[in-house]
């Protein structure tokens, strides 16, 4: 015999504020996805370009902190990356220990390519880019916070 559900406002899908933003996240990665195969490259190869133009150069450590990636993760990410010819991967001459991650020529050509997504993206979403602005901060609070009560557990 099936029981009759009794609704719990607390445990209703739509009041989870995981779920609100991990289907907010997986619906703008499709906005994203046409450009990225335009771009030839996944949303998470993506990312770490995004890191790889802003900095230059990188271990594999720093990267992972950036993105809040484990290296079991990068690790198959970099040889993608490094087969497709987008990045270098060699080991520091001051310390064997490091893997020191760059752009070659071809990622950084790939840049120009990306510059325009973050203005498309945004008309897409019909949003100003005041109130981009305004969310990304208090997403950025958020994430502050919940990695501090990572920390904490």
């Amino acid at each position: 015999m099936t029981q009759k559900p009794i609704p719990t406002p607390e445990l209703l899908l739509e009041n989870q504020l995981c779920f609100t933003i991990y289907a907010c996240s997986r619906e703008i990665t499709k906005l994203y996805q046409p450009f990225l195969d335009e771009l030839g490259v996944t949303y998470s190869q993506y990312i770490v370009m995004l890191v790889l133009w802003e900095k230059g150069q990188c271990t594999v450590k720093e990267l992972g902190a950036d993105l809040y990636l484990d290296s079991g993760t990068l690790t198959p990410l970099l040889k993608r990356l490094q087969a497709a010819g987008l990045i270098n991967r060699e080991r520091s001459q001051e310390d064997e220990r490091k893997v020191l991650i760059s752009p070659t020529d071809e990622g950084w050509a790939l840049q120009e390519k990306a510059k325009a997504i973050p203005g498309v993206m945004l008309k897409g979403m019909k949003m100003s880019e005041t109130e981009f602005g305004d969310l990304l901060q208090q997403f950025r609070n958020l994430l502050a916070r919940v990695h501090q009560a990572n920390k904490r557990n």
